[in-house]
C-alpha cells in the first residue's frame, strides 16, 4: 500500500522550500546590479517577482496555493510509484520520477502544439513540474529545475516517519492516482468545453491551430470520460484482489488517445499491467532516516 501521507508531506514541504528560495533569488536579481536572463528564473516562477510583490498577500497567497496543489499531486504520484522507481536512495527515486514526468510533459506539449517550434514559446505545468520547449537553454533549465524538485522531495521522504503498510495487489495505488487525475483533467477541460458550447455555441480552441484544439476537445469529452471510468473499475477490481488488467489498459489507452489526458492514461496502463501480479507484502516503514 502506498504511503500517500508521507509522500504528500514530503512534496508539500519541498514545494514550499523551492518556492521560497526561488522568490528570494528572483527578487534579488530583479532588483540588484546583476543582469540575469529571464529564463534562469522562469522555470518555476510565473510571473517573476519584485521585492514589493513579496509583501503583497494578494500576490503571494494565490501562488502559494498553486504550489501546494502541485506539491500535493507530485507527492501522491511519488508515493504510488515509489516501489517501482529505480534507484536505491529516495532522492534518486525522486530524480527518476521528475525526469519521467518531464519527458511525458514534453511529449504532451509536442502533441498538443502541432505548430511547434515555429510558434515560439511552449510551456506547460505538469504534475508539479514546469516543462518548457521554447529554446534549448530554457529546456535545459527546466529539466534541472524538475530534477532538483524531485531530489528534494525524495530527500524529505526519508525525513518523515512512515506508517505500517499492509498487503495489496500490485498496481492498485497507481490505478487509484490515475483515475483521480483523470477526473481532474476531464473536469477542468471537458466541463469548461461543454459550458462554452452551451453558452457560446462553439468549442474554444486549445492549441495554436484551432481545428487541432477542437479535435482534442472532442476527444477529451467523448473518450476521456469512459477512460477514467474504466480505470476506476480496474481499481475497484484490485481492491477485491483481482486483476484490473483489461479495464485498466482499455481506459488508459482511451485517455492517452485524447492527448490532453496523456499522463493519467500512462499511469493507468502501468497500474493495469502491474495488477496482473499477486499481492506482495511490502516492508514495514522504518523510523526517520538519520
Amino acid at each position: 500500500m502506498a504511503d500517500f501521507d508521507r509522500g504528500v508531506k514530503a512534496s508539500l514541504v519541498a514545494a514550499m522550500i523551492y518556492l521560497a528560495i526561488a522568490m528570494v533569488l528572483s527578487a534579488i536579481y530583479q532588483n540588484g546590479p546583476w543582469s540575469m536572463p529571464d529564463f534562469i528564473l522562469g522555470t518555476g516562477l510565473t510571473p517573476l517577482f519584485l521585492l514589493r510583490e513579496l509583501a503583497d498577500p494578494s500576490f503571494v497567497f494565490p501562488l502559494l496555493f498553486q504550489y501546494m496543489i502541485r506539491g500535493l499531486i507530485f507527492g501522491a504520484v511519488f508515493a504510488a510509484l515509489y516501489s517501482l522507481l529505480p534507484g536505491g536512495a529516495s532522492a534518486k527515486k525522486g530524480v527518476m520520477l521528475s525526469a519521467f514526468l518531464w519527458i511525458v510533459g514534453a511529449v504532451w506539449l509536442i502533441y498538443v502544439t502541432p505548430g511547434w517550434p515555429d510558434d515560439g514559446a511552449v510551456t506547460l505545468v505538469v504534475v508539479g513540474l514546469t516543462v518548457s520547449l521554447s529554446s534549448i537553454s530554457l529546456a535545459l533549465v527546466s529539466i534541472v529545475s524538475a530534477l532538483v524538485f524531485g531530489a528534494l522531495t525524495g530527500f524529505l521522504w526519508d525525513r518523515f516517519r512512515g506508517k505500517e503498510l499492509r498487503e495489496e495487489r500490485k498496481g492498485r495505488s497507481v490505478l487509484r492516482v490515475s483515475f483521480i487525475l483523470g477526473v481532474v483533467y476531464w473536469a477542468l477541460l471537458a466541463v469548461g468545453c461543454l459550458v462554452s458550447v452551451v453558452i457560446g455555441g462553439e468549442i474554444p480552441p486549445l492549441a495554436s491551430v484551432p481545428w487541432w484544439g477542437d479535435i482534442l476537445s472532442m476527444l477529451v469529452v467523448f473518450l476521456g470520460l469512459p477512460g477514467w471510468i474504466l480505470t476506476r473499475a480496474a481499481w475497484k477490481k484490485t481492491k477485491a484482489d483481482k486483476s484490473g488488467f483489461k479495464w485498466g489498459v482499455v481506459g488508459g489507452v482511451m485517455m492517452v488517445l485524447t492527448g490532453i489526458m496523456l499522463f493519467p492514461g500512462v499511469l493507468a496502463i502501468i497500474g493495469a499491467v502491474l495488477s496482473r501480479r499477486k499481492a506482495a507484502t511490502e516492508p514495514r516503514a522504518v523510523a526517520i532516516a538519520q
